[in-house]
This record gives C-alpha cells, structure tokens and sequence, in this order.
C-alpha cells in the first residue's frame, strides 16, 4: 500500500468512527486525488473535473457505510469514481448524439484504440524500472496532474526531491528509450 493510501484510509476509519476533523481531511485529500484521476481522464473537457470531483465526494460520503476497511481503499474510490466518469459519458453521448454528423464514416480508420494501450503498457513497462524516488513523481505530477505541493504531500516527499524526481526520472525514462539503459 502506498504511503496516500495508507493515510486516506486512516483518516476515513476515524471519520467513520466519529472523528469529524478526520474525516473532514479524508474529504479535503480526497478531493485532490480524484481531481488528477477526472482532470486525466477529461483534457478534452476541462469544464467537467469539479463537477465530477464533487459528483464522487457526495458518493464516497453516501456510500462511505459500504467501505470495508478489510479492502484497498483505492479500489472502493476508484469504483465510485469510474461511475461518476461513465454517468458523465452516458449524459454527453445522448446530447453530442443528437449533433454528431452522420458523413465522416472515415473518422473510424483515423486512429486505433490498441496504439493507446500499447504506449500506457509500455510507459508502466518502463515506470516500473524506475526507482519510487523518481516513479512517484512522475505518476503524480505527469499522468495525474498533480502540482509539486500535492505530490509532496502524496508521497511524503520534500517538493525539491519531487522537482529531482521527476527530472532525473524523465531523463532515465529517455535513456530506456534509446536504449542506453
């Protein structure tokens, strides 16, 4: 488990056990970790990510009963998360539907699915090899979207050893790719 997971679900078990201020920072950290995983998820649609972070906190809130401290708590939020993404999916659909044109039947050539797969395979291939000093800031800062302060406070790391990380974990990330490494 990692170092924000083991923190999150603290802080959720005194929530759920009475502590208000506990559960009151569970919410507050919460919220910046599902902000990177929508703001990830939704560069196309920048104006939905506070939406969708306050659609999945009044979730985890609702639901907060189901969570079984036995279990990650990343799979439970993450869940609760994916819904929300798909529920916002299914909305836009029915509307871009409606004004989507029905002549651009080339557009389904233009790009593959299994090129994406293939370099999110191949970057965790790759993240893998890197020791959790450069890995972690790179996951948080670089795929989810996290600010050095955040991704200091994720990992527990000092922001000048983030700013390191991701620097000497980029230039690594470079030389696997060249062949150098």
């Amino acid at each position: 488990m990692s170092a924000s997971e083991v923190r999150l679900r603290d802080l959720l078990v005194r929530g759920l056990n009475g502590d208000a201020s506990a559960y009151h920072a569970f919410l507050k950290d919460l919220s910046t970790h599902l902000r990177a995983f929508f703001r990830v998820r939704l560069s196309r649609l920048p104006d939905e990510v506070e939406d969708l972070v306050q659609e999945a906190l009044l979730a985890v809130h609702n639901q907060r009963h189901t969570y079984d401290p036995g279990e990650p708590l990343t799979a439970w939020v993450h869940a609760i998360a994916r819904y929300k993404l798909v529920d916002l999916y299914r909305r836009r659909a029915v509307r871009d539907a409606l004004n989507d044109p029905l002549d651009d039947e080339l557009d389904v050539f233009a790009s593959s699915d299994t090129e994406a797969a293939d370099a999110r395979r191949d970057l965790a291939k790759l993240l893998e090899r890197l020791p959790d000093q450069q890995r972690l800031p790179i996951v948080h800062m670089k795929l989810q979207g996290l600010s050095v302060v955040e991704t200091a406070r994720v990992t527990g790391m000092s922001e000048s050893a983030v700013k390191v990380g991701v620097h000497r974990g980029l230039k690594a990330l470079a030389a696997m790719i060249r062949g150098e490494i």
